[in-house]
């Protein structure tokens, strides 16, 4: 082997590699390339578990949606659009495999038909759904978001990681649904769906097709518009009854009726600053699809009559003609009664439609009573639930909270104990003389009480003596010194009058 073909084996073996990152690892994050996919590129959250695959949906080179498979079940939980339009009911539907889920070390990069991957994927429909799956039943391969993967309309390509099984009746209906709410609602109120994000999910029933491929117990569609100051959400649900007909819900509601109650869009599509206007006028168009819908069954529902009737009528031996003027008088006859029989059965079947209107019109009234007297009680449930709830925990934090008083006051008393004993060996920790000495303090303190007293009065006699002994010297200084003035004075006079004489 040439060193070009190493290099060239080796490059593939390379690509190989980077492109087994396409199915999501359990310890990689979100959607990978496919995170644009979502509002604020973030998947929703509470909806997929360890045994759910994350998919980035390639096709032609180029990311397309993202898909999170439940292989247990066979079916999407969701996937994940943005911008898409979808495809006309009159599309060719060819199914696609997606070979990483079946044989995780495959090479391939992009979904292709069973046929081809029937020889380069191990274990082929051990974990997804196959064309083969869907033969021989009254189920046909439905998308729950039927959005082409390449250019030509009339031969679009689905893959089977995102459908489900529907009767075709209701996948008839569903993409009726879609196409009418998609052109005539979502897309015209987002910026010509630049900025519409679709996320579309189906809830598993008990049934499986085959044993193998879960029939749905309803399908849903939540919408996000992420219009700076004039976005919007809104939310709808499609049960497989053939008698339901699309409802719309807010998307809040919608996460309530979803397992594990998730969160569908980051905060909830900018809840605070939605345009309610918008809205409203999104729902106008929403109510002409559901009558749009109802019409359509009452027309199916009255086609077995007159498909009966007409069958009958075939089944009906001809009459003989008759001869001569009795057939004249049948046809004059039955020239004449023809517009009344016509008359009959035009007003017989307009009776029919209004009392089928009626009644239909009255099971609407039913069902919306009963959905509201049930959402009722549920809010009164839950709201009685959560009150007990409260008090239940308040009534079981109870001996908690006791048992935290008194393991306080335990623990003060014991830190009281250890301050006692602290003191009572910083206590012992003193000198034996020391404490003799403060044992003896007040014995020589009493015993020192009279001697102190004689010493003070003694001091106070010395200095009452010393006073007195001063007093008596200055008075006696003073007494000397005038009597030696009046001494010297007298003399004086006394040799001042000798010489007189």
């Amino acid at each position: 082997m040439g060193c070009a073909r190493w290099l060239a084996l080796g490059g593939l073996l390379a690509l190989a590699g980077l492109l087994q990152a396409r199915l999501l690892l359990p310890q990689q994050a979100g959607f990978g390339e496919c995170d644009r996919f979502f509002y604020a590129g973030t998947p929703p959250a509470g909806l997929g578990t360890e045994a759910h695959v994350r998919i980035c949906q390639r096709f032609a080179g180029s990311e397309r949606f993202a898909t999170l498979y439940s292989p247990g079940h066979r079916i999407p939980v969701f996937s994940a659009f943005c911008a898409a339009r979808p495809a006309p009911r009159s599309a060719e539907q060819r199914g696609l495999l997606e070979p990483q889920i079946d044989d995780p070390d495959s090479n391939l990069e992009e979904v292709i038909d069973e046929a081809d991957s029937a020889i380069s994927v191990n274990n082929l429909g051990s974990k997804q759904a196959l064309n083969a799956d869907y033969l021989d039943s009254d189920y046909e391969i439905g998308q729950l978001y039927p959005f082409p993967l390449n250019d030509d309309l009339q031969m679009s390509t689905f893959p089977l990681t995102n459908s489900v099984p529907m009767t075709q009746s209701f996948r008839e209906r569903w993409h009726m649904n879609l196409n009418s709410l998609m052109d005539g609602a979502l897309i015209p109120h987002c910026n010509d769906g630049k900025d519409l994000y679709i996320i579309t999910g189906a809830v598993p029933s008990d049934n499986r097709l085959k044993g193998k491929v879960a029939i749905p117990e309803f399908v849903w569609l939540a919408a996000c518009c992420a219009v700076p100051g004039g976005g919007w959400a809104m939310g709808f649900i499609k049960h497989t009854k053939d008698s339901d007909v699309i409802e719309d819900v807010m998307v809040r509601d919608l996460e309530k009726l979803l397992p594990h109650n998730p969160q569908l869009f980051r905060d909830n599509c900018g809840e605070t600053e939605q345009d309610t206007e918008k809205m409203k006028k999104i729902l106008e168009v929403v109510n002409q699809v559901q009558d749009e819908e109802r019409s359509l069954q009452s027309q199916k529902s009255m086609s077995p009559l007159a498909s009966t009737q007409t069958k009958r009528s075939a089944l009906l031996p001809p009459e003989a003609p008759q001869e001569g003027g009795g057939s004249f008088l049948g046809k004059v006859l039955g020239f004449l009664a023809t517009p009344f029989i016509k008359l009959f059965q035009l007003i017989y079947y307009l009776v029919i439609a209004v009392l089928r209107n009626i009644v239909h019109l009255l099971w609407f009234i039913a069902k919306q009573v009963i959905n509201g007297i049930e959402g009722c009680l549920y809010r009164l449930g839950s709201a009685t639930v959560s009150y007990f709830m409260a008090i239940g925990q308040e009534l079981v934090g109870i001996p908690w909270k006791g048992l935290k008083v008194v393991g306080k006051v335990i623990r003060a008393l014991l830190r009281i104990l250890c301050c006692v004993l602290k003191a009572v060996c910083r206590a012992l920790s003193i000198p034996l003389w020391v404490l003799v000495d403060v044992a003896t303090f007040p014995v020589y303190t009493v015993g020192a009480i009279p001697i102190v007293c004689k010493d003070i009065a003694a001091g106070l006699g010395g200095t009452l003596s010393l006073l007195f002994d001063t007093a008596f010297g200055t008075m006696g200084g003073l007494f000397q010194v005038v009597f030696s003035v009046f001494k010297r004075i007298g003399y004086k006079v006394t040799s001042d009058n000798s010489g007189e004489l």
